[in-house]
């Protein structure tokens, strides 16, 4: 099934989790906050299905100063 991460469309396996989702953008899913069509995803519920067409967006938090 074809899903869009952070802007770029993907063909990834069905059924997908949000989990599956992170390992595939993700070096590590330290640090890491996600977005499934909108509205923010806690990690307690990354096991969440994606459907075809998704729109998901993985953003890394970073430290700086």
């Amino acid at each position: 099934m074809k899903v869009h991460i952070n802007g770029v469309e993907h063909d990834v396996p069905e059924p997908s989790s949000v989990a599956d989702l992170v390992t595939i953008a993700a070096a590590s899913p330290s640090g890491i906050a996600v977005a499934l069509d909108g509205a923010v995803v806690p990690r307690s519920s990354w096991a969440t299905a994606v459907t075809p067409g998704a729109v998901v967006e993985i953003v890394t938090a970073v430290q700086g100063g």
